[in-house]
């Protein structure tokens, strides 16, 4: 199924609209290549904020990504797969949402929207079981679609708006490697370990697991509050 997918996503690429560069002929150098000329971002105090924060949240993240399902199938969550795709769907419809929100509310609270979702989503998961609370588990998995368009999709907008035409590729770059890169490396690696501290007889003791992330998500959350100053963004049409 996933061959067959990426085939046909392949086929389809060859249909989209032509895109050349924008730098003009002869225009090139290394830090260009490289995208280093996207690091002039970074002394535009707010971006810098909105670009540590985007690292650091990124850390809780790897949480759900490396121990959601295990969580749910040591649970004995019934069609743990399936109930994970709900997050999925959700993040289809919420980025339908987002352009109504940024423009409505502006990029500070869609992005406060965004980290809030984390902290919510991992005390769901702390507290919630496959019993009378299985909803808990169920809503935690729906809110992916509020942890990731409000923070990370409204992140690249952001970064467009920031970086322009002439930097927007290498700003997308920079922010991709920060946050995909470094910050869920890290992000991976402290998860495996904490989740190895907890185990326990019958699995984990993921209650204890998950108050950390939540509670890591909420110190950059109230960092991120009291640093950042909300600006207006025009969104394309």
């Amino acid at each position: 199924m996933t061959a067959s997918a990426s085939a046909l996503l392949g086929i389809f690429s060859f249909t989209l609209p032509d895109t050349p560069p924008t730098a003009k002929k002869g225009d090139y150098s290394i830090s260009k290549i490289l995208g280093l000329d996207a690091l002039s971002l970074l002394k535009d105090k707010k971006y810098l904020i909105f670009f540590i924060a985007s690292i650091l949240i990124c850390i809780p993240l790897a949480f759900y990504y490396q121990h959601a399902n295990q969580f749910l199938n040591e649970l004995g969550m019934p069609r743990a797969a399936a109930v994970m795709t709900l997050g999925q769907i959700s993040e289809a419809l919420f980025i339908l949402l987002l352009p109504i929100f940024l423009k409505r509310y502006g990029i500070k609270t869609t992005l406060i929207v965004g980290m809030l979702a984390w902290v919510i989503r991992y005390l769901l998961f702390a507290y919630g079981d496959v019993g009378e609370l299985a909803w808990m588990l169920i809503f935690g998995v729906i809110l992916h679609g509020i942890c990731y368009d409000f923070f990370f999709v409204s992140g690249q907008i952001y970064t467009d708006y920031k970086a322009g035409d002439q930097y927007k590729s290498s700003a997308q770059g920079l922010i991709t490697l920060a946050t995909y890169g470094l910050g869920m490396l890290i992000g991976f690696r402290l998860a495996a370990y904490i989740t190895d501290q907890y185990v326990i007889d019958i699995g984990h003791n993921w209650t204890e697991i998950w108050l950390i992330p939540s509670g890591f998500a909420f110190f950059v959350l109230l960092i991120f509050i009291m640093s950042f100053k909300n600006e207006t963004i025009k969104l394309k049409e």
